[in-house]
């Protein structure tokens, strides 16, 4: 397959002056913590426009943030276009000064081939990342692609905990079988984490990118092939919500932030205490949690409203965070 070169950065709506992919990508980082000086961080690259643009931006940030990049392509030898389409994340790599590596792998056509191809390539990463002594793997997910799996999943009648997709951060798949590193047990990959800094971008966001710098990708086929559900989604059903509302991507995330969070408060009280960076039992979204995070840093204690009208009172004794309602605080009052 021939590269393309970055096309011209195409109209958004919604926004006069956009943050740079560059900029949503240096907040997220940092707000969710996703890097931090000294991190080795794996880059999954395919050619493609999402990770070529992730792979370049994680490198123009590594002076700011002062992590680490490599880089790894998988190529399922499923269409002989691959190989090409990672040639051009080599080069684009070797421009960036990033070294690149690259793993075959043999996935068998037939049923389930994307989930099959999938498990595959998340091994071969895993296994790329503890060569190199990486502690995260970098996907190029997108907004886009979170709303996306969303309403794939509402599609399939998935519950409240099975909308929670695509956070910032989250383990290995459980079928990514890489060797264990830093102490962790054999076949274990509780050492490295898979990380998604595009998430505050949207698709738009990606090809301004790879159009203001001029960077070629390729674009595979299948992502254009209306036998998969995820591309008639895409396609067909995101537009016409899109059309209905036109911040309908952000809604979907919102809502998955808050499904990843929200619980129900725990029988008798209504205190609550956070674990670490994880609300285990009120219902918040991303930016409660941002500033309960900045809030924690600086040692301050603050109020959030939060559904139905309720503040919240938020403190940290001893590393923890805990959350006590105000029943005299409403909305309104």
């Amino acid at each position: 397959m021939s590269p393309r070169p970055g096309p011209p950065p195409p109209p958004r709506r919604g926004r006069s002056h956009p943050p740079s992919l560059i900029r949503l990508a240096e907040r997220l980082i940092r707000d969710e913590r996703l890097l931090a000086r000294g991190d080795v961080v794996l880059c999954a690259c395919s050619g493609g426009p999402d990770s070529s643009a992730l792979l370049h931006v994680l490198a123009l940030l590594r002076r700011r943030i002062g992590h680490e990049v490599v880089a790894h392509g998988v190529d399922h030898g499923l269409r002989a276009a691959a190989a090409c389409e990672l040639s051009l994340a080599r080069d684009l790599a070797a421009r960036l000064g990033v070294p690149f590596s690259t793993t075959r792998v043999d996935v068998a056509p037939g049923a389930n081939l994307q989930a099959r191809a999938r498990a595959a390539r998340f091994a071969a990463l895993a296994s790329a990342a503890a060569a190199r002594g990486a502690r995260a793997i970098a996907t190029g997910h997108t907004a886009d692609d979170r709303a996306e799996t969303v309403l794939l999943r509402l599609l399939r009648g998935a519950g409240p905990r099975g909308l929670a997709v695509l956070p910032p951060r989250a383990p290995l798949p459980v079928d990514a079988a890489g060797p264990a590193r830093d102490g962790a047990a054999p076949g274990s990959n509780a050492a490295i984490e898979l990380i998604r800094p595009l998430l505050l971008a949207r698709r738009a966001d990606v090809l301004a990118h790879l159009g203001r710098h001029r960077l070629a990708f390729a674009e595979d086929p299948s992502n254009a092939d209306p036998r998969f559900a995820r591309v008639r989604v895409r396609r067909e059903l995101l537009p016409l919500l899109e059309d209905l509302s036109p911040a309908i991507v952000e809604h979907l995330c919102a809502l998955s932030d808050m499904l990843a969070v929200g619980r129900e408060p725990p029988p008798g009280g209504d205190a609550a205490v956070l674990d670490g960076e994880k609300s285990l039992s009120m219902p918040l979204g991303r930016a409660q949690r941002l500033a309960i995070e900045r809030a924690r840093k600086l040692g301050r204690p603050l109020r959030v409203r939060v559904r139905g009208g309720r503040e919240i009172a938020v403190g940290f004794p001893e590393e923890s965070s805990v959350l006590i309602e105000d029943e005299s605080v409403r909305r309104g009052a």
